[in-house]
């Protein structure tokens, strides 16, 4: 059951240099009852146009894409300014500004990733850009972009760019590289093909070149760019406490799935899957012991739409550190799956009625989500009926 209250939103961290003398906008505060007995309280912050993705800035405020090819600096009192120098992007299906990541070093460097989708010669595709935030003038701006990694080819059709991007932790054998997620355009075979870097997960080095030392360098060209072949539509990743990197991804009519990412490895699509193609043609389902791929430590059938992947590692909810938190867009939900070693299983669903895009763990442990398409709002979810 999901009760609803007013109270205004009154988490502000002090001493931000971007918090707003503007009064908090009163708004619902949603009590939030998971389907394993625990409660959520979530307190609503600021409305955007088809949010993406977001990150948390060292101060506290953050940025957020929305899809249309904008992004926001927000701060915790819901003001939002729109950042300059963004590059243009392919806005349509499930094109356009896509995730937002900053660099390791971002408190020395002030630099940003972006990625999105763009138009050029055969069609769509994702890419990556970098620039440095400039927050010394009245309006936030990107400065010095560049793009420094694309797929290849652009095909025709606007679905499955994936495109998220997360960096190796500090003090792990991947500290230091960024990881891309390149998704197989719906056209599937391109998964299990050599001379594309379509359906992958990629490792590059901060600047987009290839770094020594990827499973499939030997095999020349693009392939030198591979972590993992046989991927589908991979919306989400991040690294666990012993520097894992999991991948959740969306199959076909069933078959979500869950990965614990291991270089190298090919996880089946399009020649295995726990789900069938849209057409009614069945895909033999993940038989590790004789397909050879990699099969999930998950999978969802009905589907969840997963959008979103975080592991927790926060102090606020200590039950939750080192699991998985993912957000569901046709499951319309935070789900929370349980990590155990290389094993996963569904814990609880916190369901409140809104389809779910990003989720992010905020500064002091709270959980951050925001809702999909227009007028998705940035919620900040505490535990119990705590308001923030």
């Amino acid at each position: 059951m999901t009760i609803f209250r007013k109270t205004p939103i009154a988490c502000l961290l002090a001493g931000s240099a971007f918090i707003a003398a503007v009064p908090a906008m009163s708004q619902e505060t949603l009590t939030i009852d998971g389907n394993g007995g625990t409660t959520l309280t979530g307190t609503p912050l600021v409305e955007f146009d088809e949010p993406w993705a977001m990150t948390f800035l060292p101060d506290g405020s953050m940025l957020v894409t929305e899809k249309a090819g904008a992004l926001m600096h927000v701060t915790l009192e819901g003001e939002k300014t729109e950042v300059g120098g963004v590059p243009a992007v392919a806005y349509g299906g499930q094109g356009g500004l896509g995730d937002v990541v900053l660099h390791p070093d971002f408190a020395e460097n002030d630099m940003v990733y972006l990625s999105f989708a763009e138009e050029g010669d055969g069609g769509y595709g994702a890419a990556v850009a970098r620039g440095t935030l400039d927050r010394s003038g009245e309006q936030p701006a990107l400065r010095d972009v560049e793009v420094i990694w694309r797929q290849d080819p652009k095909v025709g059709g606007q679905g499955h760019y994936s495109h998220r991007i997360a960096f190796g932790p500090a003090g792990s054998e991947q500290e230091g590289y960024m990881f891309v997620t390149s998704g197989d355009r719906q056209k599937q075979d391109p998964a299990q093909e050599m001379d594309v870097n379509l359906g992958k997960v990629l490792r590059l080095n901060e600047d987009g070149s290839v770094p020594d030392g990827n499973p499939f360098a030997d095999e020349g060209g693009v392939a030198a760019q591979f972590w993992t072949v046989g991927n589908r539509n991979l919306l989400g990743i991040d690294f666990d406490s012993e520097g894992r990197l999991w991948e959740i991804e969306m199959g076909p009519r069933g078959g979500d799935e869950l990965n614990l990412i291991q270089p190298g490895e090919n996880y089946g699509w399009p020649e295995a899957s726990n789900g069938v193609n849209y057409s009614g043609v069945p895909i033999p389902d993940h038989n590790p012991d004789e397909d050879g791929f990699n099969a999930p430590e998950a999978s969802w059938t009905p589907v969840i739409s997963p959008a979103s992947l975080l592991i927790y590692d926060g102090d606020m909810f200590a039950e939750w550190q080192g699991d998985a938190l993912i957000g569901a867009l046709s499951g319309q939900a935070l789900v929370h799956v349980a990590l155990e070693g290389d094993s996963a299983e569904e814990e609880e669903r916190f369901s409140w009625g809104s389809r779910v895009r990003e989720i992010e763990q905020g500064p002091d442990g709270a959980v951050w989500v925001l809702e999909d398409g227009s007028g998705g709002r940035l919620i900040q979810l505490t535990p119990g009926d705590e308001a923030s």
